[in-house]
C-alpha cells in the first residue's frame, strides 16, 4: 500500500478544503493518508512517503507563509530530490506567482512533481476540489 503525507497551512480554510480533496482522492486511489500541519513534519519523515502533498496558501508578496510553512519547507528541500510530489493552494489575489515560484523550487530541489499545481482562487470551487483529488490519486 502506498503511503502519502499531505502536509499544509491554512489560515481561513480554503487550504483545509484542498487538503481534504486531496486526502479523499489519495484514499480513494488506495493510500495510507497521513496528515500533518507544518510544525508536524520535518526532512527526517520525506523518506517515510511515497508520495508527500505540499499545501499552502500565497501570502503578503505570494510567498508561502513564513512563520511555519516556509521553515518547514526549506528544511525538507534538500531531501526532496527523487521524491513524488505534489503541490496546491489557495489565493486571494495575484496570479499565481508563489505557485510557479514554489515548482520551481521543488524542480530545483529534484523533485518529482507528478501534478501540475493546484491554485483555487478564495475558496475552492467543485471543479478546483475535483482538481486536489486528482493530485491525490496521483501520488498514489
Amino acid at each position: 500500500m502506498s503511503k502519502v503525507a499531505v502536509v499544509y497551512w491554512s489560515g481561513t480554510g480554503n487550504t483545509t478544503a484542498m487538503a481534504q480533496a486531496v486526502e479523499d482522492g489519495a484514499k480513494e486511489a488506495g493510500a495510507e493518508v497521513s496528515v500533518f500541519g507544518p510544525s508536524e513534519f520535518n526532512s527526517t519523515m520525506v523518506g517515510d512517503f511515497d508520495g508527500i502533498a505540499f499545501g499552502c496558501p500565497a501570502m503578503g508578496a505570494e510567498v508561502l507563509e513564513e512563520n511555519e510553512y516556509e521553515p518547514m519547507f526549506t528544511d525538507v528541500e534538500g531531501s526532496l530530490s527523487g521524491k513524488k510530489i505534489a503541490l496546491f493552494g489557495s489565493y486571494g489575489w495575484g496570479d499565481g506567482q508563489w505557485m510557479r515560484d514554489w515548482e520551481d523550487r521543488a524542480n530545483a530541489a529534484g523533485a518529482n512533481l507528478a501534478y501540475e499545481g493546484v491554485m483555487a482562487n478564495n475558496f475552492p470551487s467543485d471543479d478546483d476540489l475535483e482538481e486536489c483529488k486528482s493530485l491525490g490519486r496521483a501520488l498514489v
